[in-house]
């Protein structure tokens, strides 16, 4: 079986296999902490932010907040440059929500790293209701002199859920700044949770049906995982709610591939939690060994992204 999107094993379109077919090269990003703030910790939206969220704001393996940018860039270029010294490089402000400031700050920090020699462009990652006006018309303009994509946190499609994990914002919201940033050709990258608390795969699955049939580019698929000093370890420590086994995991995220358009690129597929803080589930401190579970169960259903839309 040959997958329409794949020239390795993988039945599904990961993120390699699309840099290589639009760059025909290598590319790596490089993870960056700009210090900014979240509308859901500084009281706009909310207090404490999402419950899961570590106090690096989810930007565990970003730069070193106390670097320049441009520090941050070299630090984890060098390191990268050792096994692909002629790669493409695209610079991922990842740490909190990185459109929550002023236009002009925003360009003075995305424009320093795109200034670097052989940066192609941006990803940028950012919550739904902390795009203004503004700053959709400045990313407008820089979607068209780089390759920008904008990573929108949703988690979930259900309401009772986003309550329950203090998202703060609801669907009505991420639908709309979908729409606002689709208008103006801008692609969209959704992160989304697996095993959120009290979640059925039923719901999970309905998640990425939902997602199936919005004008999205690519997706990050993420497994939650409970680390310390945050409300989600209390409320796990407290109420002992059940979490996703490997297997489990693995039989849902091959059940969403399969409702997912073949084009939509899989910009991740599990987690990757900083060892020394994780509670659970253990199992994913092998991140390869969830990959290649992965590949062996879409092999043994002889299934692929996509095959379940009619």
């Amino acid at each position: 079986m040959s997958f329409i999107y794949s020239d390795s094993n993988k039945r599904y379109h990961t993120l390699d296999y699309y840099y290589k077919h639009k760059y025909k090269k290598k590319v790596f990003k490089v993870s960056l902490n700009a210090n900014f703030s979240c509308p859901n910790k500084d009281g706009t939206k909310g207090i404490g932010g999402c419950i899961y969220c570590s106090k690096l704001g989810s930007g565990d393996f970003a730069g070193n907040q106390n670097l320049d940018l441009v520090t941050q860039f070299r630090k984890v270029e060098s390191v990268m440059r050792k096994k692909w010294p002629n790669a493409l490089t695209i610079g991922y402000f990842q740490a909190n929500t990185n459109t929550y400031d002023t236009v002009e700050h925003l360009k003075e920090k995305y424009e320093t790293i795109l200034n670097l020699d052989g940066v192609i462009g941006l990803n940028i990652a950012t919550r739904p209701d902390a795009i203004s006006k503004e700053c959709l018309d400045y990313l407008e303009e820089l979607s068209k002199r780089t390759d920008l994509v904008i990573e929108l946190g949703l988690q979930t499609i259900h309401e009772k859920t986003s309550k329950l994990i203090n998202r703060g914002h609801d669907l009505a919201c991420f639908d709309t700044m979908v729409k606002k940033l689709r208008q103006r050709n801008i692609d969209v990258v959704v992160h989304i949770i697996n095993g959120l608390p009290y979640e059925t795969k039923e719901d999970m699955i309905k998640t990425i049906k939902y997602l199936n049939k919005m004008d999205i580019q690519g997706i990050k698929i993420h497994m939650l995982h409970i680390l310390s000093d945050t409300k989600l370890a209390i409320m796990y420590q407290k109420d002992n709610f059940p979490v996703l086994t490997k297997e489990e995991y693995v039989d849902i995220v091959c059940d969403q591939l399969e409702f997912l358009r073949p084009e939509i690129v899989i910009h991740r597929i599990t987690g990757d939690p900083k060892v020394e803080d994780l509670i659970a589930p253990t199992w994913l401190i092998k991140k390869f060994g969830v990959l290649n579970e992965i590949d062996k169960e879409m092999a043994r259903r002889d299934s692929y992204q996509g095959k379940m839309i009619k």
